[in-house]
């Protein structure tokens, strides 16, 4: 019986059609030596909103419910290790919020960008290739958030910007690319 792979999950089709279609065409034989994800963290940065009356209060919760929304899970916030005075920062002062994904919330959270988030994005034209690093790990910005469809921008109180960054276990640039690829990632063509 022939599954639908738009119903099945990006976990299933991974394991079950990207990794042998990966190793052929990579040239890999040991299934396991075929590139894959590790991790995805997304991150944001308050450090300019943490400046606005009643941040602890209103501002904050608000960020951190969002980013919980998007990501399925709560983040983790990023405190300053040391007080720069010229930038109005004191130690301990939160500055951002982190979260990791891994396993199966990751594949959903990529699924979700590819299929929902990236379409959503004013004039996207396809991902650069300098965004994908020589250690093959890709790091999208995001100027709002309100191109997730869980957030509301009725709803939401402050717009913020948010980084999200794929790590793989790719020995070359070239493999992670093939990866990315393969997972639904639309890069730009290159310009001759």
């Amino acid at each position: 019986m022939k599954t639908d792979t738009v119903t099945t999950s990006l976990y299933k089709r991974y394991t079950q059609h990207i990794v042998p279609q990966l190793a052929d065409e990579l040239g890999i034989k040991n299934r396991h030596a075929v590139p894959r994800l590790e991790r995805v963290v997304i991150n944001t940065g308050i450090g300019k909103i943490s400046q606005r009356p009643s941040f602890e209060e209103k501002i904050l919760p608000g960020i951190i419910g969002d980013l919980a929304a998007l990501s399925g899970q709560k983040p983790a916030p990023r405190v300053a290790k040391k007080s720069i005075a010229g930038f109005k920062l004191r130690q301990g002062q939160i500055v951002g919020l982190a979260t990791t994904l891994r396993g199966k919330r990751m594949y959903d959270f990529i699924e979700k960008v590819t299929a929902i988030v990236l379409p959503r994005v004013r004039d996207f034209r396809g991902i650069d290739l300098k965004n994908v690093d020589r250690n093959g790990n890709l790091n999208l910005g995001l100027r709002d958030q309100f191109v997730f469809p869980e957030i509301s921008a009725d709803v939401s109180n402050t717009e913020f910007g948010i980084q999200i960054t794929l790590v793989t276990q790719a020995r070359s640039r070239d493999e992670a690319l093939a990866l990315y690829r393969k997972l639904g990632f639309m890069f730009k063509k290159k310009k001759n």
